[in-house]
């Protein structure tokens, strides 16, 4: 094993009673690039990242992150790698600020409040900062959660399905901040079921399927995998969530006389001139 890979997993095996999870996961992830984790529900991606953050002992295998073994060296690989879960672990009654300042004081970090104001900048948290969490929305909160995530400084960051239960909105503030995340240097070790998900944000992309990687690759690799792709003209159509973007998100409603059936009745050579209106 190598230092220069932020994790490193070979051979990973994890069964509970008769039940194996885990047969064999082989899985390197570089630094400073997003690397995502694709399976279906019960394809065991939460219990890979509960063992790559020391939360659960591995039957067999070798996990290496940022150069310290999981099992012979777990303080050291805490001290380096952040998880966050499917649910946002902030404290509601507590303020933004006073969540940020909670963690900084257990992670023992020098001027907590430099780095709680810090990153409240950092993810446009400033203006909430003095409201209750509890009071947050669904983004805003993932946000928060992220933030206290980077506490520290890790040089590793598990986001174990971030965008669980986020409206298309708050769902695109989460890849916005991953985004930035990814451009600042952070190595992201992503996991989802969401395929569009890992379509947006990852370098690299491999499947966990029956206990093990399956596949693994660029997005473009992953899509040579198919035949050709045949050509074809179709009417673009918008879908019902870029609608519902541009309604809530941008603030753009759109024209009745714009909307899809208008254009159709506009353009089809069936449409009729009402009577006694000049064409």
């Amino acid at each position: 094993m190598t230092t220069q890979n932020a994790i490193e997993i070979a051979g990973l095996t994890k069964s509970y009673g008769d039940q194996a999870v885990l047969t064999g996961v082989d899985l390197t992830v570089a630094r400073g690039t997003v690397h995502a984790l694709l399976g279906s529900n019960g394809a065991g991606k939460t219990t890979a990242v509960r063992i790559l953050a020391t939360l659960l002992r591995a039957d067999g295998g070798s996990v290496v992150v940022d150069g310290h073994d999981v099992a012979l060296d777990p303080a050291q690989v805490r001290a380096s790698i952040s998880l966050t879960g499917q649910f946002a672990a902030v404290d509601e009654v507590l303020t933004g600020r006073e969540n940020l300042l909670l963690v900084g004081r257990l992670r023992r970090v020098e001027h907590p409040e430099r780095v709680a104001d810090e990153l409240l900048a950092r993810f446009d948290l400033v203006e909430a900062s003095g409201r209750r969490a509890g009071t947050y929305s669904g983004g805003m909160r993932r946000r928060l959660d992220i933030a206290m995530s980077l506490v520290g400084n890790p040089s590793v960051l598990v986001l174990d399905e971030p965008t669980t239960g986020l409206d298309p909105q708050s769902r695109n503030e989460v890849w916005r901040t991953v985004r930035e995340l990814a451009g600042s240097g952070t190595s992201v070790l992503l996991t989802t079921q969401y395929l569009e998900e890992a379509e947006q944000l990852a370098d690299r992309i491999a499947i966990l399927h029956d206990g093990r990687i399956i596949v693994e690759g660029t997005l473009a690799e992953l899509k040579r995998l198919f035949p050709p792709a045949t050509v074809e003209y179709v009417e673009k159509q918008p879908t019902l969530e870029e609608v519902f973007l541009a309604i809530v998100g941008d603030g753009i409603r759109p024209e009745a006389s714009d909307t899809p059936d208008a254009r159709e009745s506009r353009t089809s050579p069936d449409a009729k001139t009402p009577e006694g209106a000049s064409s």
